[in-house]
């Protein structure tokens, strides 16, 4: 009988990786994939990480972070990047939204959109949320997550003794995507649209600098990492990494609207103490317990 030795965790999380992001280059259409040793030596370098023993298993400590490809993980660090101060964050990020408001890239979305809806917080802050696009409401309104959905992030934010203006929120798309002959609803940002507009998010998170990024739903964590390595459902709780920078994917709050589980409330509140663990806040016994049921 022929023996095979047990797959290492690291190296699962890496061919599950793997496959997903070659699963999502099939459905894009791309049939050849470029296996350079470069590639290949790119790709072998998450399981040197992952592999490293763990210094402890506090909560959001105990999952090593699922590989990502290249295409995001071997750019330069953002925290290798030159330090700016409070004023030069913000004329960074007032620079940015001058030019972000005169893009006119995506043409179908330039047409549709009221307007573009660049971000809203401080450039100060240590916690940032990425999610999808714009809505109805946003685009009206000009600011992200001021929805019903939006609504719910606040609550989740000050749940966490923070608020919005001590946090900062952005979206992976700055414009609302079009919905030819829909009056409401909204439709998943294309590959290609995210791909365009995100050198947006990209300059804001390098002003910022922030300390731990929230990744609002499955499309945020797509956007973000380049890929989409598992469903958001596997992936939730489970630490990543966009240029040295911590990344917790969670659930999208439209998602929580339509799924009222208590089970699933707390999965998302599990994923934002693992957060305010690792932006070392202090956390109440009351915090810790909520959408527990006695």
């Amino acid at each position: 009988m022929t023996y095979f030795a047990p797959m290492s965790e690291a190296y699962r999380q890496l061919l599950n990786a793997t496959i997903g992001h070659l699963e999502s280059l099939k459905q894009r259409g791309v049939r050849h994939v470029d296996a350079s040793p470069d590639l290949l030596r790119a790709l072998a370098q998450p399981t040197a990480r992952a592999s490293a023993p763990a210094t402890g298993q506090a909560l959001g400590q105990a999952q090593a972070p699922v590989a990502i490809p290249p295409s995001r993980s071997d750019e330069l660090s953002v925290y290798d990047l030159p330090e700016q101060s409070a004023k030069e964050k913000a004329a960074a990020m007032e620079q940015l939204r001058e030019e972000a408001l005169a893009c006119t890239k995506c043409e179908p979305l330039v047409a549709s959109r009221t307007q573009v809806v660049v971000g809203v917080g401080t450039v100060e802050a240590d916690l940032m949320f990425i999610g999808e696009a714009p809505g109805q409401d946003e685009d009206r309104e000009g600011e992200p997550f001021v929805g019903a959905a939006g609504q719910l992030l606040t609550k989740i934010i000050q749940a966490t003794s923070l608020d919005r203006d001590t946090v900062y929120i952005a979206n992976i798309l700055k414009c609302r995507p079009d919905t030819p002959g829909r009056i409401s609803g909204n439709r998943k940002p294309r590959p290609e649209e995210m791909a365009t507009c995100f050198p947006w998010v990209k300059r804001q998170i390098e002003i910022i600098r922030p300390k731990v990024i929230v990744a609002v739903g499955g499309t945020a964590v797509e956007g973000l990492l380049g890929t989409m390595p598992t469903g958001i459902t596997r992936l939730r709780g489970k630490w990543q990494s966009y240029r040295g920078v911590p990344v917790m994917p969670t659930f999208h709050p439209s998602y929580l609207l339509r799924n009222q589980s208590w089970a699933v409330k707390r999965q998302v509140w599990e994923d934002m103490l693992q957060v305010m663990e690792k932006l070392e806040m202090p956390i109440s016994e009351k915090q810790r317990g909520y959408f527990l049921r006695g």
